[in-house]
């Protein structure tokens, strides 16, 4: 089995993320290269966290440490991620609230109590995501970093609403226990061999309310698209319409979430990144940015560039 370890980074996006390699087709070949290692070094942190890479939770703290201490350390990956993290300018807090959020996958069983905990961890594994895209995509004003927080927040919903049988056989568990009743992963995955039981008819009703939240948090990302480059802007946009069509497709199955992943076809990306095009008219007849729904964030206080 080839490892993500030993994958060149555009070979990694290529491999494991098809909607955004669409997607960095359209930043042109600067940001869409740096773009790519951001998503390789991701990718890398994500497989440490699932210990899909040998010590690989024990490497992810190392790289914790030296991020807390300002070094190089000894990890490899990390030293050869460093200078371009030096170059764009990352924020180590940014790096740190990631990895923290990983490290909260390697309990035996993991399971979120509310919308609050569902939300802080969205914005550790890709709202912080979005605040280290902002660096690659030269987009330096502070006020979209409370958009670009959301859009990735907004896109990991639709992650989890994409896998939670998936997560459930992994024992994972991110739909809020509020909103099903504190089911176990276990209970998940026997409510997927039932699907006309009130089991399932209740996780499809909260992964239906979890889509509904990250619209929410899409219709933010996008108002941010304003303070990017536009050709950033483009490829963001086509990503981010890309992404969320997962969540469409889901729907128009009636949120049928026990029968697997759901995936964008080629036809599917070709339209969604029309509409995306629809976004630069937009830009064009908008002579002012709206301002941030500040509620969004009030189970984000305390992290990262959260006000």
């Amino acid at each position: 089995m080839i490892r993500n370890e030993t994958l060149t980074p555009q070979d990694s996006l290529a491999v494991n993320g098809r909607s955004f390699h669409w997607a960095t087709r359209f930043l042109g070949a600067r940001m869409g290269k740096n773009a790519t290692r951001l998503y390789a070094f991701c990718r890398l942190l994500d497989d440490m966290a699932d210990d899909d890479i040998p010590d690989g939770p024990a490497r992810l703290a190392c790289i914790k440490e030296d991020l807390a201490a300002g070094r190089t350390g000894d990890d490899p990956a990390f030293a050869a991620f460093r200078p371009f993290m030096i170059e764009m300018e990352f924020s180590p807090a940014v790096l740190t609230a990631l990895i923290d959020g990983l490290l909260q996958d390697q309990a035996d069983e993991v399971g979120l109590d509310d919308e609050v905990a569902l939300l802080r961890y969205a914005y550790r594994v890709a709202g912080t995501v979005g605040l280290l895209m902002c660096d690659v995509l030269d987009c330096r004003d502070a006020n979209a970093k409370a958009h670009a927080i959301d859009l990735g927040i907004g896109m990991q919903l639709t992650n989890i609403a994409r896998d939670v049988l998936e997560d459930a056989r992994m024992g994972r568990r991110y739909l809020p226990g509020a909103w099903v009743d504190d089911m176990s992963p276990v209970a998940i995955c026997a409510a997927a061999d039932n699907p006309n039981g009130a089991d399932n008819h209740k996780i499809a009703r909260a992964v239906g309310r979890l889509l509904l939240l990250a619209d929410q948090f899409y219709q933010s990302g996008a108002i941010g698209y304003l303070y990017l480059p536009w050709r950033a802007h483009l490829g963001i946009a086509v990503a981010a319409r890309v992404y969320r069509q997962i969540g469409v497709q889901l729907a128009t199955k009636g949120f049928a979430w026990h029968r697997g992943r759901q995936v964008t076809s080629s036809p599917t990306k070709l339209w969604c990144s029309g509409l995306a095009f629809g976004s630069m008219c937009n830009r064009a007849l908008t002579s002012h940015h709206i301002g941030h729904d500040r509620s969004l964030h009030q189970a984000l206080r305390g992290l990262p560039h959260v006000s």
